[in-house]
């Protein structure tokens, strides 16, 4: 704490055993750290709130202090708009300069009510008609329906000419209605649920029953619109009590997670009353009474010379003793709405929080509490934050009447990671009773917060104030903006509807001057058989015809086509809901289109972007191998494994079947091996990851008490060197959970309980641990808690002899450089090849080592922390700075490998997808060296890349600028784009907009948060792209959610591509509604990012068949429906026109006018509906199977300006032929009728025409579909009788006047037979030439494809796919021959695990094989992987060597124990971990970004004091011993 004379740390905490250092888990930003701190406590009493312009925009660090004076404060400080820096009053009156003429404040701030839905009831009717008449097509046909009222223009029926624009105006907004639905129905649930809030004290902070008149107007509508809604609702759907439940239930929300929780803390042992009034309708909850409080007497020590010493021992105390109170203030529950800025709240665990709050006490006596961010950056695991030092005795309702305080803060920001404020009371000083109160400060930064989406865990109940409602929340501000999204098709649909309003205005044009020059000839028979023209002069009548023309030509812009899209679409939706391979039964859960028109837009989809946790993993860890005493242990079967296998071209289901049943095998024998050593009544079967069988016997000490006793030692370590908060589930048998901050933490101390070493509890003073049957308590004298920059825990233990040690874990590369000098040389070697192979398989690895301290060391460490601990500036530095003096000299236990699990399919997805021509880019908020080691798990990741790492580097001193930083970021941009030949011009951006190749497979970028936020300003943002458009995988890491929105929005506008974003949590909503596509993940936690997305599915492996077959399928064929449906009204638009020049353009119709309305109706719409919905090129394995078929929709080849032309000739083309041979035929008819009419009649000649132009259309639409099923063919015959059908029932009838009769007399002719048989042969010979030398000279991919399904290449896709369920392999399927080679490469594999080492001794042989090849991935906290990168050709050397050694030394006795025999292990891990490794690529191997077994031994024990001279190299030669730990005299160097 800081202050003007600011207290510290309680001197009564030192009777304390137990320690914590705590550092944040977050990334220091611009301008953070110390200088923040030396800011806040210079504030005076005398400054004012800080002019808002001083605020970055993006909401990151300001370079200035957030101070100014008072009289210099501008409007923005006082105009009320809440936005600026604020000051909070609690129990203190609101300052005259900050009210009103009427004493009211004047800053207003944000209601805590949200909405996210686009449309309010008010709001809906015109927001909807504005959205839709953006379409211009929609406009025209409005201007259509308005020409028609006039009768002078010659409209028919102005009611039916309006029916198909009110049609699909109506079923637009029905469809918008149904999904903002879902959004209010959220939004409800959230802003009504409940909080503990404190009432009956006055907030000065706001003002209350501030509701103005247009609010009140709002929630009236509200109202009422949604009681007509209900009403209608209960019309058709039965009542349920459950949807109705009233506020006072015990569980009366969904807030953002699947499941409720309720108010009720589950881990509280009291059991609470309601405690309410008569009068009160939200019961109240009274938290139970705590024991009394110490009163606060501190000793004064006579030694202390000055003031700064006392106040550095003074405790801070908000509450001022000498306050009145009313006693009125209880904490009641309320709705998360009526939350205002300065309430005091009181959360219990599990709760969500409502608001963005400070944190004034907790139940903890230390102030701490635990808060799970998965809403915010998708991590699961929990986080510590901590109360302020002054609020923590703050219990009750009467303490928050007493306590007397000022919150200065910094405006609403977006940014998670940073918050600065301070907090400022007047406190007596115990030496000076009788002087005036002193100021006290004290700093607020990030991790005195609690934010709004998180949930409180494992702690009973915090209590705090709210700083920030609402859309001024970070987890709003970093939401967005609810998109309205439209398909690209549809947008570029406006340019060929402006396209052929010009071929429409053309046509008017020639039909208006040809109508008025016919009407103003003298000496033609129009002017002597006719009454007149209509508009009385040749000019005004052509004015007319022009009009008139609009109404007879409009279907030139046909609005069926906008009603036939709406119904395809639909059909596709309903189709993706109903594909039962998209089906996750686990949680019931299909794939759900949320919104229902742009499944067309999936299939053109060029980059996805992806959260990381819960979206590619299960964030679930499994503890699955360790290296002890350099003997490794552990059976897995890793995805990382199966890819490299998977490229070596190994038949990886057959092998992973073998693998698993002798994992199984492992699997019971370790259990048994277990339970005949201890009867654990903490092992659970199906809990057990770590399977062992030879860890089992060595701890049973079956190879010697040296390795029982390092085996003991090592899981000892594991159970008291965390953080964990162990809970004990009843049952029988009892169960043991853990909740930690880091899912590896719980990981490693479940193992520990599996192995024997069960962490009970934790206590004031230390942990209890059942080891082996017997309950100890092991004294926790300190804990150096985990951080980022550390990359390393400590706990300081005194165990049951006596002895301190210090336990420490971490990074392999963090640990080894503090390993002490001159000792385990070959044990380190040993355990550094043992992590290489656990990274080779994608496991995260850490190491553990320990220290035995003297009670002098210890007292000495302990003075140096209390001083830094209590330190007023840069405390978290001189803490490290202690930290890393004691953690040095460590002796090496050993290390571990967990595996964070993918979810099912990802690789293979991830494989498909990239071979679809589509990047994926990772966007998570985990650590850089997390999303490498999932890149790699995934197949995102592979060692034949180089690595680019753009990072820059924080200046924790707070002085750099930000021209500092962007200059070093173009610095390194510039650097990566050499490597391309590239200088990010203009020219270049040009370029890359048009290529849309998949990029070469040798760089991945990987960039920070910090670094990403200078390469996204204007200046860089330009270079950044172009450079990671060359890169085939890219992971940016640390990522607040608006940089998530903002890295999909500069791919998506700079270079004008298709963009999916998936995740699953509330960090990922911002991204999902910038890219054009978004699909949220429905998991067992939260939903938020699938109520903000446009489809819902269970797993991401679905997104493979969503992408690669319904989207592919559905822009194919929505492309095709589109160029067909402007083709068939070409050919009746335009027949129409050629008959105009027969009458001097006068606008009549040459159809019959039920023709016209039956046309689009029946007669041509439901082939190319049918086309739309059910056409298939290739089957959905066949999809799978060849995902390259996808690029055509990448590069959006099925839908373009070339082929709309082509078909739009076409139709004009066929038109002329529609129309000018039946003319010609009906011209050779002159049999007259019985009426005295001949076929040459007007409406004659329009069935003439009309009866070929559908057979011709329904036949165009029939070649261009790829599949003739039954339905296709009865549906193209139905539409073809169908004319017959009307022409004959309607003209029997006298209502059909002029066309009476006019079947029988059309149809008894036979010119038209001859016509109706001609007339498509000629239309459509072209397209068949064209289409026929097409496919065979110049195939389209597909066409390929087809000919070599039809010949029955893909049956064994077919297969698969038929035998799993729809569940298909894809890669699987491509040849009968590339799987039968797959499966004879993987029995020579198998066959060979143990003969190719056939020379070496078996008890000398190697735990695994040298191989001249190596692999490079990840582990776990900072260490990026374990590559070993001695030379290859010396390794093959060595072995050779190793072999002739052997052969000289035949019948010499070795040593017993120099390796364990393979008979434990049918197929040990190692070997086939090293038969599969690939080679390394030299930048990997030069990458600090990851620790090679050679480069730990460079970098060991350089943090360590001075060792023992003349350290020993290890080499391959020598012959690995046991006991080479800390139990072994060995483990020193002679």
């Amino acid at each position: 704490m800081t202050s003007t004379g600011g207290g510290a740390l309680d001197p009564a905490s030192a009777e304390n055993p137990v320690q914590r250092s705590r550092w944040a888990t977050r990334r220091l930003t611009v301008n953070s750290g110390a200088m923040k701190r030396l800011s806040l406590r210079g504030r005076g009493p005398n400054k004012g709130m800080a002019n808002e312009k001083k605020r970055a925009s993006d909401g990151t660090d300001v370079s200035q202090p957030v101070d100014t004076p008072k009289d210099s404060s501008s409007e923005e400080e006082v105009n009320g708009d809440g936005v600026g820096p604020r000051r909070l009053f609690f129990n203190l009156p609101l300052p005259r300069e900050l009210q009103d003429e009427e004493g009211h404040p004047i800053q207003q701030y944000t209601r805590n009510k949200i909405r996210t839905a686009k449309y309010t009831p008010l709001s809906f009717i015109p927001k909807n008609l504005f959205f839709q008449f953006q379409n211009i097509a929609n406009i025209f046909f409005l201007f259509v329906v308005i020409l028609v009222i006039f009768p002078i223009f010659g409209g028919v029926n102005p009611g039916l000419n309006s029916v198909p624009l009110i049609v699909i105006i109506c079923v637009t907004a029905i469809k918008d209605a149904i999904e903002d639905y879902r959004r209010t129905i959220l939004d409800n649930e959230l802003n009504n649920a409940s909080v503990h809030r404190l009432l009956g004290k006055e907030n000065v902070n706001v003002r209350e029953d501030n509701v103005s008149a247009w609010r009140k107007f709002k929630k009236a509508n509200s109202r009422f619109f949604g009681a007509i809604w209900h009403a209608i609702e209960g019309l058709w759907k039965k009542q349920e009590p459950q949807a109705q439940r009233a506020f006072t239930t015990a569980d009366p929300r969904m807030s953002i997670e699947t499941r409720n929780t309720a108010w009720e803390p589950v881990a509280s042992p009291h059991s609470r009353q309601s405690v309410s009034s008569p009068h009160e309708e939200i019961q109240m909850t009274p938290v139970p009474s705590p024991l009394p409080r110490d009163p606060d007497t501190l000793g004064i020590s006579s030694a202390v010379e000055n003031e700064a010493a006392l106040l550095q021992n003074l405790r801070g105390d908000l509450i001022n003793p000498e306050l009145p109170v009313s006693g009125k203030a209880r904490f009641h529950r309320d709705h998360w709405k009526n939350l205002v800025v300065g309430d005091f709240v009181r959360i219990y665990n599990d709760d969500e929080l409502p608001a963005d709050i400070i944190i004034l006490a907790t139940s903890d006596p230390d102030g701490a509490c635990y808060v799970e961010t998965k809403n915010l950056d998708g991590e699961t695991n929990l986080k510590v934050r901590s109360a302020l030092r002054c609020g923590r005795n703050l219990k009750h309702a009467r303490d928050c009447e007493r306590a007397q305080f000022t919150i200065e803060s910094e405006p609403p920001q977006p940014n998670l990671y940073k918050y600065n404020g301070a907090i400022k009371w007047r406190q007596k000083v115990p030496w000076e009773p009788e002087a005036e109160p002193r100021e006290m400060s004290e700093p607020i930064s990030i991790d005195n917060m609690l934010l709004r989406g998180c949930n409180l865990r494992n702690t009973e109940w915090a209590l705090g104030v709210v700083i920030f409602t609402g859309h001024d929340t970070k987890i709003m501000m970093n939401a967005g903006i609810t998109p309205s999204k439209r398909a690209r098709i549809a947008r570029e649909l406006n340019f060929n509807v402006i396209c052929n309003f010009g071929i429409l205005l053309v046509m008017c044009l020639i039909s208006a001057i040809a109508n008025g020059i016919a009407w103003g000839k003298t000496d033609a028979s129009l002017n002597w058989f006719e009454f007149g023209s209509v508009g009385g002069t040749p000019g005004l009548t052509g004015f007319i015809t022009f009009w008139a023309a609009v109404i007879v030509f409009q279907n030139l812009v046909p609005i069926s086509l906008y009603i036939s899209l709406e119904i395809v679409r639909t059909l596709q939706a309903f189709f993706i809901y109903s594909d039962v391979g998209m089906y996750y039964d686990k949680i019931d859960q299909p794939c759900i289109p949320k919104s229902w028109n742009i499944s067309d837009d999936v299939g053109q989809i060029e980059y996805i972007f992806s959260d990381k946790t819960g979206t590619l993993t299960q964030n679930v860890m499994e503890f699955k191998k360790a290296t002890i005493n350099g003997q490794p242990y552990g059976e897995a079967y890793t995805e990382a494994q199966a890819g490299m296998n998977k490229r070596l071209g190994v038949d990886v289901e057959e092998e992973a079947k073998t693998i698993r049943a002798e994992i199984a095998e492992a699997k019971v024998r370790t259990l048994r091996g277990l339970r005949e050593l201890h009867d654990n009544p903490y092992l659970h079967d199906e809990d057990l990851t770590f399977i062992a069988p030879d860890f089992v016997e060595d701890l049973a000490g079956k190879h010697g008490p040296e390795q029982q006793q390092a085996n003991e030692h090592f899981m000892l370590a594991l159970a008291l060197c965390h953080t964990v908060i162990a809970e004990k589930q009843p049952g029988d048998p009892p169960k043991m959970v853990f909740k930690a901050q880091s899912p590896d933490e719980a990981a490693l101390v479940a193992t520990a309980r599996d192995m024997g070493f069960t962490v009970l509890g934790s206590s004031n003073d230390g942990i209890n641990v059942n080891v082996m049957g017997v309950d100890r308590h092991y004294p926790v004298l300190n804990t150096i808690e985990f951080n980022s920059s550390r990359k390393r825990m400590s706990s300081i233990v005194r165990m049951p002899d006596g002895r301190i040690l210090l336990f420490c874990k971490g990074a392999d590369s963090v640990i080894y450089s503090r390993l002490k000098k001159g000792e385990q040389a070959e044990l380190r070697q040993e355990t550094a090849k043992h992590l290489e192979l656990f990274a080779v398989e994608g496991l995260r690895t850490l190491c553990i080592a320990q220290k035995e301290l003297t009670e002098e060391e210890y007292r000495e460490f302990r003075r140096e922390h209390d001083i830094a601990a209590t330190a007023l500036e840069n405390r978290e530095e001189k803490l490290e700075e202690v930290a890393d003096k004691i953690e040095r000299d460590l002796t090496l236990l050993g290390g571990t490998a967990i595996e964070d699990r993918l979810q099912d399919g990802v690789p293979d997805t991830i494989g498909l997808l990239g071979d679809a021509g589509i990047k994926l880019w990772v966007l998570t908020g985990d650590k850089v060296e997390t999303a490498i080691n999932i890149g790699f798990s995934c197949n995102l990741l592979n060692n034949d890349l180089d690595l680019l790492r753009i990072q820059v580097n924080e200046d924790e001193t707070g002085l750099g600028t930000e021209d500092e930083y962007i200059a070093i970021a173009a610095e390194q941009l510039d650097n990566g784009l050499a490597k391309f030949h590239m200088t990010g011009s203009d020219e270049e951006l040009k370029k890359a907009m048009k290529d849309h190749e998949p990029p070469a497979p040798t760089h991945a970028l990987v960039i920070d948060g910090f670094t990403l936020r200078w390469v996204l300003s204007d200046a860089l943002k330009q270079k950044f792209l172009l450079l990671c458009k060359q890169c085939k995988s890219v992971l940016c890491c640390r990522v607040s959610p608006a940089q998530k929105a903002a890295v999909v929005a500069m791919v998506k506008n700079g270079l004008d591509v298709m963009t999916l974003s998936i995740g699953d949590g509330a960090n990922d909503v911002a991204m999902i509604q910038e890219a054009d596509v978004g699909v949220g993940i429905a998991g067992l936690e939260g939903r938020q990012a699938v109520m903000s997305s446009d489809f819902a599915i269970g797993q991401f492996r679905f997104l493979q068949r969503l992408v690669l077959v319904h989207g592919r399928w559905s822009y194919r064929r929505l492309a095709e429906s589109i160029s067909n449906f402007f083709y068939k009204n070409m050919i009746w638009t335009w027949a129409i026109f050629w008959y105009q020049a027969f009458t001097d353009f006068d606008i009549s119709y040459i159809f019959e006018y039920t023709y016209i309305l039956m046309f689009n109706l029946f007669f041509t719409s439901v082939p190319v509906i049918l086309m739309g919905v059910l056409d298939q090129d290739v089957s959905d394995t066949v999809s799978l199977a060849v995902p390259q078929l996808y690029r055509r929709g990448i590069e959006r080849k099925e839908w373009t300006q070339t082929k709309f032309w082509a078909y739009m000739i076409d139709g004009i083309y066929q038109s002329v032929i529609s129309y000018f041979v039946p003319y010609i035929f009906v011209v050779l008819t002159t049999s007259p009728s019985w009426n005295g009419l001949d076929v040459a009649e007007r409406m004659r000649l329009g069935a003439y025409i009309a009866h070929p132009a559908v057979f011709t259309i329904n036949s165009y639409i029939m070649i261009n579909t790829y599949r003739w099923d039954w339905l296709m063919i009865v549906v193209v015959v139905i539409s073809d009788v169908f004319i017959f059908f009307w022409t004959g029932v309607y003209t029997s009838f006298t209502s059909s006047a002029g066309f009476f009769h006019a079947a029988p007399q059309v149809y008894q002719q036979l010119t038209f037979w001859m016509c109706l048989i001609v007339t498509p042969v000629i239309c459509l010979l072209p397209r068949i030439v064209v289409k026929a030398i097409q496919k065979q000279r110049f195939p389209y991919d597909v066409d390929i494809i087809r000919e070599q399904a039809k010949r029955g290449d893909f049956a064994a896709a077919d297969a698969a796919a038929a035998s799993a369920a729809g569940d298909s392999e894809g890669e699987g399927g491509l040849s009968n021959k590339s799987s039968t080679s797959s499966g004879m490469l993987s029995g020579r594999s198998r066959k060979a695990k143990h003969t190719q080492y056939a020379s070496v001794d078996e008890d000398r042989r190697p735990i695994y094989p040298p191989s001249i090849a190596t692999h490079n991935t990840r582990t776990q906290n900072g260490s990026d992987g374990t590559t070993y990168i001695m030379s290859r050709a010396s390794a093959e050397l060595q072995l050779q060597r190793q072999q002739t050694q052997r052969d000289d030394d035949i019948g010499e006795e070795q040593e017993p124990a120099a390796t364990r025999p393979s008979i434990d292990r049918c197929r040990p891990s190692y070997d086939r971990v090293r038969r599969s490794i690939d080679r390394v690529r030299p930048s990997f191997e030069a990458s600090n970004d990851f620790t090679s077994a050679a480069r730990l031994s460079r970098i060991e024990s350089t943090h360590s004091a001075q060792g023992l001279p003349g350290q020993r190299r290890f080499n391959l030669t020598t012959v690995r011993k046991r006991g080479l730990s800390a139990f072994s005299k060995k483990s020193i160097d002679p």
